[in-house]
């Protein structure tokens, strides 16, 4: 009988006991439930067979409980209590004041989508967020598994019907260390760079794929040196002169200010992708997720780092022509 009591048990029957409790009397607890007495009597007897015990008594002072009567009581008060936290948590969420938010990020985008929430929690600082960084191909995956709200990326997965809000321009540039023997040349033709060491992102990196498809219109083969599943690592191994690299403009922003590293002048270049906010069509977002993605849609492009002056800007198609 006890195995059955936390399966079966009952608010309604919970909520007669701390009522007999309180009011030392059926009737009165009736009463106070809205219910008839012997409503009330039944969800007594019901919660008393449930427990295999009995759980009040009566006296000259009236209903009291017993030892177990207030066990039960006790487990009464603390489901109580959580109602009342998931009642006011869920009231906070609808105002938007308070809640939690999962979302992922290729990672490219980890040198500016902390800032994003950072201007986020200033407007909302009691929602917490949550922030998952991998490769495309993890983030796609992520979204499949509904475990994220929405993601910021690039090209939105092609087997998922997403929402899709677009953030800004997304640029991306051959960088080369600053000794490069094409540093001061001009309108570089991309089949100068076929003997070139190329330093490039792991397999299933959007980075990667994009470089790959630049150089299959172009029919050229670049020569891979290694293959790193980290930016960072991209751009030491650059600086120190190990190769050069074709690699998003949002990612060196600070060594090209800095004059650790250059951008080599080539025809077709920089790629202009877009950074988007996606979320699955069929993914329900609480208020608080719906106010983050209405705040990367409408502002989200003020915090991509500035390429203007570091890079030599000329429009491209995805496909790598000059406009």
């Amino acid at each position: 009988m006890a195995g059955r009591f936390p399966r079966e048990l009952t608010i309604r029957q919970l909520r007669a006991l701390a009522a007999v409790h309180r009011d030392r009397s059926v009737t009165a607890a009736a009463k106070h439930l809205h219910l008839t007495q012997p409503a009330v009597t039944l969800q007594i007897r019901n919660l008393q067979e449930l427990a295999g015990l009995p759980l009040i008594q009566r006296t000259s002072d009236g209903m009291l409980l017993t030892d177990a009567g207030r066990e039960v009581l006790s487990l009464s008060e603390r489901i109580e209590a959580a109602i009342a936290d998931c009642e006011t948590s869920l009231e906070m969420m609808a105002g938007k004041t308070a809640g939690r938010i999962s979302i992922g990020a290729v990672s490219t985008a980890k040198y500016f989508v902390p800032f994003m929430i950072s201007g986020f929690s200033k407007r909302h600082p009691n929602i917490d967020v949550t922030l998952s960084i991998g490769n495309r191909q993890e983030i796609g995956e992520a979204l499949r598994g509904y475990d994220l709200d929405f993601a910021i990326m690039g090209r939105p997965p092609a087997d998922i019907d997403m929402d899709v809000h677009p953030i800004g321009d997304h640029p991306h540039v051959i960088i080369a260390p600053t000794s490069h023997r094409l540093v001061r040349k001009s309108r570089v033709p991309l089949s100068d760079l076929a003997d070139e060491t190329f330093l490039t992102r792991e397999p299933g990196s959007g980075t990667r794929g994009l470089m790959e498809q630049l150089f299959e219109t172009a029919r050229i083969r670049p020569k891979i040196g290694m293959a790193m599943s980290s930016n960072e690592t991209i751009k030491q191994a650059v600086i120190a002169g190990l190769g050069i690299a074709f690699i998003s403009a949002h990612t060196v922003a600070t060594e090209l200010d800095e004059r650790r590293l250059v951008t080599l002048d080539v025809v077709g270049l920089p790629v202009i992708r877009q950074w988007f906010v996606l979320s699955r069509k069929d993914k329900i977002l609480l208020p608080p997720a719906r106010a983050m993605l209405e705040f990367l849609s409408a502002r989200g492009a003020q915090f991509l780092p500035r390429t203007h002056g570091r890079i030599r800007i000329t429009r491209t198609s995805a496909r790598g022509k000059r406009r």
